[in-house]
């Protein structure tokens, strides 16, 4: 992946992070409370865009520490991703699928910590 490709996923990134938080806010607020489930939204917001603009700043330090990039992406898809699910439908099973997500971006900042930018 390129560092303008990654740049820009990781641009789009941080803008579904936004549009995800204030969708959540306002568009599903009646759903998240039904379900009990605006702290999880928040936090599947949260985890998104914290790592959406790590990965930016790794966008900008060129071609370096892809493997990182990549576990931070996938830790966006599957962290966040399950929350969001589960928020939106309440099937708490959904939350087992959850920790995977997190040992991927544990995984990718551990990279960082091994093999730090150049």
């Amino acid at each position: 992946m390129s560092s303008l490709v990654l740049f820009r996923t990781a641009a789009g990134l941080c803008f579904l992070a936004v549009a995800l938080g204030a969708f959540g806010a306002h568009g599903l607020k009646n759903i998240l409370q039904a379900n009990g489930t605006s702290n999880v939204w928040q936090t599947a917001v949260l985890y998104h865009l914290a790592h959406a603009i790590a990965l930016v700043a790794l966008a900008l330090h060129g071609a370096a520490n892809r493997g990182s990039c990549y576990l931070l992406i996938a830790g966006i898809a599957i962290f966040s991703g399950s929350l969001y699910a589960l928020a939106l439908t309440n099937l708490r099973w959904l939350g087992a699928i959850t920790p995977v997500g997190g040992l991927c971006f544990l995984a990718g900042w551990a990279w960082l910590i091994i093999l730090p930018p150049r």
